[in-house]
């Protein structure tokens, strides 16, 4: 499946092409084999994406945005903010590159179809399966119900 890694800033520890290589291994763990854009930006760019396609006027850590139905060939584009990321690594005691990666698995599982927001759990319980397999920190899921809070609100904000 064809991959596009957009790094409007640089990840510590992280490059293109490991971003790449990660995303294809998640891609073919859920059994996306259609092309996926990944644009890695700062919140100020975020809280534009937010605002203009889902009118929450707020910066937020990762967005999904499928492809629709009839498109062949192109499962979705996720975005990803360093700088959310970047607070959140800290909160949660690992590496920027660890948060990227786990920002990407989840936008990932929403290009797939799965939502958290309503499927009692089953995202949940396959994003942990996958964190495991692909040798990740606390996924973002578990850091929600965990209920730890970040001064701006809680860690888990995402949305598709």
């Amino acid at each position: 499946m064809p991959l596009t890694i957009i790094l409007k800033r640089r990840v510590p520890g992280l490059s293109e092409r490991a971003l790449e290589r990660f995303a294809a291994r998640a891609c073919r763990a859920v059994g996306i084999e259609a092309a996926v854009t990944v644009l890695i930006t700062g919140s100020r760019e975020m809280r534009a994406l937010n605002s203009h396609f889902l009118r929450k006027n707020h910066a937020t850590d990762v967005l999904s945005f499928p492809a629709p139905a009839f498109t062949n060939g192109f499962a979705g584009d996720i975005a990803i903010s360093l700088d959310i990321a970047a607070r959140n690594a800290r909160l949660m005691r690992h590496s920027v590159s660890d948060e990227i990666r786990i920002l990407t698995l989840h936008g990932i599982l929403h290009l797939a179809g799965y939502d958290h927001e309503g499927d009692r759990g089953e995202m949940a319980q396959i994003e942990l399966a996958l964190r495991k397999t692909l040798g990740l920190p606390a996924a973002l899921i578990e850091r929600a119900s965990g209920k730890r809070q970040s001064r701006s609100g809680p860690l888990e904000r995402s949305r598709v």
